[in-house]
């Protein structure tokens, strides 16, 4: 199981560590042709405090399982970016629906097996 976790706080770092950096540096514009759609719904200002939570949340997931101090934090930060995808998935939804836009509804499905995976680590990690 422990190994299973790792993979799964691996990949979620990798993933938020592209996306974070893609939100602090990119512009509305760059982001939405780059397919990152849900920055439509939100003014640049709150698109990159989103960033730095996931960025944060990037460290939470791997540094204190790595060094064994305040281990918590991992399950938590796992916690903190369920919530960043419940987030996303709204907007999301609400994208596919006010745009009658169906590729959207792929961008929620993809939130939520990212969520699933959050949750997974979230419930191994506090557990």
């Amino acid at each position: 199981m422990n190994t299973a976790l790792w993979i799964a706080q691996i990949l979620l770092a990798a993933l938020f560590l592209v996306s974070g950096i893609a939100k602090s540096t990119m512009s509305t514009e760059r982001l939405l042709a780059t397919g990152q759609t849900g920055a439509a719904a939100f003014p640049l200002p709150v698109v990159r405090l989103t960033a730095i939570c996931e960025l944060i949340a990037v460290v939470g997931l791997i540094v204190p399982r790595l060094v064994d101090i305040a281990p918590s934090l991992t399950g938590w930060a796992a916690v903190g970016l369920a919530v960043v995808m419940v987030g996303a998935m709204i907007s999301h939804s609400r994208l596919a629906i006010t745009q009658a836009n169906s590729a959207e509804w792929r961008n929620v499905a993809a939130n939520v097996a990212i969520f699933a995976v959050c949750v997974f680590v979230a419930a191994g990690r506090l557990s």
